[in-house]
């Protein structure tokens, strides 16, 4: 079994040094694991790989990622980004305000952080530019804003969660995202109003206030987008559908608002966004089916055990080796993509959190909010490369400006860890916890 852990691990590090695609860095490193240990390989790993995705929870991703692009195509971005002004934008700094809790409504819409990103900061960091923001901290504010949609409900890398664990309610995990995703966005807001009071960033906030149309005239405009989250949400929790089926019903929701309602998407275009959806969702379960077949090598490999059994010799304080967890999860989030790292490290660390007597859905918030902030932390950032590339801008000097965001993230991260309240009592509250 030594062997077998050696040529992975050794496979897969090599591969992603290469700057081969993760999908095909896993997929081959598994191959070539099973061929060192005499087995089938092509055979098992094909098996593994088809057995991953041959679940009907997974079938939501490619409706919610559908849904995601309708939405960001149909002009909903901006109705939200007008509502959230109502709130916050005549404060100093108002603008940056206005770009987290947008892209907290938006992400908890589309369930997708790269989705949040394109469509929200497409609008906020050239209106932050034009308005005297520094340009690098407007894609820093927008790059880990977006990642609080993962955590407020529904988010696709809950459903990859609950798959990877067996034995988890997707609404319960949507229910308990709730509370850290608001945490995690009051963090950046907070350190997005400090860095603008300290440099003067929107100080005519105000004045521009008056401009904008009026307040019942943006809720009447913001409201269909936002009742997508209650009939989803609700729909679940009443028992009306399931979570895949809720997914059906919000692209049927969006497919309304922008196409008949709103009006921003011609029928012509949607063809395009279906091959934009077909081609997300293909790299998106290939990324599945691979990390399904290294998880099952793992197990097979008793790498589970022998990681509970190092974490639990560590120490016998639950504080000590929780802190172990997250500073691994963090440095993994660095170096793999949010959905390989839920299905690989998932299976692995579940044992170890469950003999400290942490609940899986608590965990569940812990390792995607972990994961979250790997998607705007160099060098695998896919949140940070989208806002590069939105911004005009480099990683480097993103990265400069981003580090008070990513200390406010930890600091969130540590409050959901060490207080289990925060991801279970909306859980609790509505029945879902056994």
């Amino acid at each position: 079994m030594v062997g077998i852990i050696f040529v992975l691990v050794l496979a897969f590090v090599t591969l992603l040094v290469m700057n081969a695609p993760i999908a095909v860095a896993i997929a081959v490193s598994s191959l070539l694991a099973i061929l060192a240990n005499g087995g089938d390989a092509g055979y098992t790993v094909a098996q593994r790989m088809a057995n991953g995705v041959d679940s009907f929870p997974l079938l939501a991703i490619p409706f919610f990622i559908f849904s995601g692009y309708l939405m960001g195509r149909g002009g909903l971005a901006r109705r939200l980004i007008d509502f959230a002004a109502l709130f916050v934008g005549r404060l100093p700094g108002g603008l940056g305000y206005v770009n987290t809790l947008t892209c907290m409504l938006f992400g908890s819409i589309s369930g997708s952080a790269a989705a949040a990103v394109s469509s929200v900061g497409g609008f906020m960091i050239p209106e932050m530019n034009r308005k005297g923001y520094n340009r690098d901290f407007n894609v820093a504010v927008t790059a880990t804003a977006a990642t609080t949609g993962l955590l407020i409900p529904p988010s696709n890398a809950m459903i990859v969660y609950s798959v990877a664990a067996g034995s988890v309610s997707i609404a319960a995990m949507f229910m308990a995202g709730i509370l850290p995703g608001i945490l995690i966005g009051l963090c950046i807001m907070a350190v997005s109003g400090a860095i603008s009071v300290r440099h003067g960033y929107g100080k005519a906030a105000a004045a521009e206030a008056e401009q904008r149309p009026h307040p019942l005239v943006t809720c009447w405009r913001a409201i269909p987008s936002l009742l997508l989250i209650v009939l989803i949400i609700g729909g679940i929790l009443k028992g009306y559908f399931t979570a895949t089926e809720a997914a059906a019903v919000a692209v049927a929701y969006a497919f309304l608002l922008s196409v008949v309602f709103y009006r921003e998407i011609p029928l012509r275009d949607l063809p395009g966004i279906c091959l934009q959806t077909g081609l997300t969702t293909a790299v998106v379960m290939l990324l599945i089916g691979a990390s399904s077949a290294m998880s099952w090598i793992m197990t097979m490999a008793n790498i589970p055990q022998t990681v509970s059994a190092a974490l639990m010799g560590l120490s016998k304080n639950p504080y000590v080796i929780l802190l172990t967890i997250n500073l691994m999860l963090l440095a993994v989030g660095m170096f793999m993509d949010l959905t390989p790292a839920l299905l690989i490290f998932t299976p692995i660390l579940l044992p170890v959190v469950r003999q400290l007597g942490l609940n899986d859905i608590h965990f569940g918030i812990i390792i995607i909010a972990n994961l979250c902030i790997g998607l705007c932390t160099p060098p695998v950032g896919t949140c940070l490369f989208i806002g590069c590339g939105v911004g005009k801008t480099t990683i480097a000097d993103v990265t400069v400006k981003a580090l008070p965001f990513f200390v406010a993230m930890i600091f969130a991260l540590m409050l959901i860890t060490y207080i289990p309240w925060l991801s279970l009592a909306i859980p609790s509250m509505c029945g879902l916890l056994k």
